[in-house]
């Protein structure tokens, strides 16, 4: 049975002068059909015909495009359901691990305490070992890796010529000016990431395109979380870095360490004056619905590397991208993160100074106190009185 529409352009044809025996007509039963085909007239009076359009879509969307407006409402619920939940177990799991980092934070001394015992205005100093101890790491590494010539060396392999010499050169000095003038914010994150891996024993740097600025960024992140801030929210939403959705209310979502920086610090963040978001940043293995990996026409069910964003407090996804290089057959994960241990431990984090001294921080804290005590109670001009006893002088 051939389809009506085509029947009747072959007739009118006929009918301005040209045979229907000069138009090829080709039969399409209703075997043929299918349910996703989609049948559409173009301006000059043909007909378009498209067997399978799921599979023109996926070959229309660009490689760096954000998957998550391509893909249908159900399966972002389910990916954001499934990893949000994922986080959650990830945090719970190394809640020991937090535990004893909040607790080597208080040895550093860096509040000072009003103590009230044993007694109101005993003394509250912290031996300064620990906090000396990572300072000293961090000025000494901090002239190692950013010397005034600028951090990037180079290293020519196989046989030197002068072309490849003259190249090198080129490299070192265009590196060296993106990272001491186009990327102010290094040297300040090497040093924060550098205090803060001396005590943890772990942090990371993230290198990544930032669309707001323009050019490479290289941020510090704690090894607490992994959470970046990518700036204004809706300017990232309307450029495509996001998708586009009504965001919820900004709201509070602190840490138990965050909260410890902020009782060290004496910060204490508004969430509602500057409208912060937080977002989940997920490097995970999906077998994505729509997007999967195929061979021979079929597919494989091998889950594929994605970046997938989610704002935290609604559970919307904000973006899903493809984290492998477009050519590349094998489809591996790109590394966004370098990890950095002070000393490597038997797990993912290394030890840091919390670690190794903290306990005797805590012991020549708790002498130093002692000895402070003993002073003023030696020096107090105190006693005692009893009735009847008498005292030469009063």
């Amino acid at each position: 049975m051939a389809i009506e529409s085509v029947i009747e352009a072959g007739v009118s044809a006929g009918m301005n002068g040209i045979s229907p025996e000069d138009i090829l007509f080709e039969e399409i039963s209703v075997d043929m059909m299918s349910p996703e085909m989609v049948i559409s007239e173009t301006d000059d009076g043909g007909i378009v015909i498209d067997i399978d359009p799921s599979e023109m879509e996926e070959e229309d969307v660009e490689f760096d495009s954000n998957l998550a407006d391509y893909c249908e409402e159900k399966v972002l619920k389910e990916v954001s359901s499934e990893l949000l939940s994922m986080c959650g177990s990830d945090k719970q799991s190394r809640k020991d691990w937090e535990e004893t980092y909040i607790k080597g934070l208080d040895q550093l001394g860096m509040k000072i305490q009003d103590r009230s015992t044993p007694w109101p205005g005993a003394c509250g100093v912290q031996h300064p070992v620990l906090a000396e101890a990572v300072v000293r790491f961090q000025a000494q590494t901090i002239t190692e890796i950013f010397p005034n010539a600028g951090p990037v060396k180079i290293k020519m392999i196989g046989r030197m010529t002068e072309e490849k010499e003259k190249q090198s050169l080129r490299v070192k000095e265009y590196m060296n000016y993106l990272i001491t003038e186009d990327m102010p914010e290094y040297r300040s994150e090497t040093e924060k990431m550098l205090f803060n891996l001396a005590l943890a024993g772990s942090a990371f740097r993230k290198v990544y395109w930032d669309p707001n600025m323009g050019r490479p960024c290289s941020m510090f992140i704690p090894a607490e979380d992994l959470l970046v801030s990518y700036g204004e929210m809706r300017k990232l939403q309307v450029s495509g870095f996001y998708r586009d959705f009504e965001l919820s209310e900004a709201g509070s979502d602190l840490s138990d360490i965050q909260e410890k920086y902020d009782d060290l610090t004496g910060d204490s963040p508004g969430f509602t004056s500057d409208n912060r978001h937080t977002v989940l940043e997920v490097h995970v293995d999906l077998d994505l619905e729509g997007f999967e990996d195929m061979k021979d026409g079929d597919p494989t069910g091998i889950a594929l590397p994605y970046v997938v964003s989610i704002d935290k407090g609604s559970g919307e996804v904000m973006a899903i991208r493809r984290n492998w290089i477009e050519d590349d057959s094998f489809k591996q994960r790109r590394d966004h993160f370098v990890h950095y241990e002070y000393l490597p431990g038997m797990g993912f984090y290394g030890f840091g100074l919390i670690h190794l001294i903290g306990g005797i921080t805590k012991s020549a804290t708790s002498l130093l106190r002692q000895l402070v005590d003993a002073g003023t109670l030696a020096n107090l001009p105190g006693g005692l009185k009893a009735r009847g006893l008498r005292i030469k002088g009063d």
